[in-house]
């Protein structure tokens, strides 16, 4: 479960972030890479599916391993965002750089890391039915669901 607690500000942007409300997601055992991440929701539309958050991950740490189900524009506000992509075929590697913008129709299979400073991004995800990513293992098994509901009422994967 995700803890309530204090995120340390690292306003390299300029961007605010000590009066939002951060959960703190950490790995355990069953995870090989360094999990250590926060979101904060902004706000969202349960009914219509949508959902607006921040994640900010701290430095050289990875998010949960997944795929994304819905729509995704992506922002990145502070820092290095750094996205391993996996596909059949190949695996691509991109950094983006503070001020970096992109939407992707959803479907995206990738790990997600923060730079030598840690990041700050800006998610805004549109799920039509609900679903916004599958957590993974490995093996592409899923692991969990998790969805705008999850988001919106606190229910985080840890």
């Amino acid at each position: 479960m995700a803890k309530l607690q204090a995120v340390p500000t690292t306003s390299l942007s300029g961007f605010k972030t000590d009066d939002i409300t951060w959960h703190h997601l950490l790995g355990d055992a069953n995870f090989d890479y360094p999990i250590d991440y926060w979101i904060a929701v902004l706000g969202g539309d349960i009914a219509a599916g949508r959902v607006d958050f921040l994640v900010k991950w701290e430095p050289n740490s990875y998010c949960h391993f997944h795929r994304h189900i819905g729509a995704t524009t992506t922002l990145v506000l502070e820092g290095e965002h750094h996205v391993v992509e996996n596909t059949a075929t190949e695996t691509v590697h991109k950094v983006r750089q503070a001020g970096h913008f992109v939407r992707n129709n959803g479907g995206d299979l990738h790990m997600e890391y923060g730079g030598p400073q840690g990041t700050v991004v800006l998610f805004s995800m549109q799920a039509d039915d609900g679903r916004l990513f599958d957590i993974l293992d490995k093996e592409l098994n899923v692991l969990t669901t998790t969805t705008v509901e999850d988001l919106m009422l606190g229910r985080f994967v840890s």
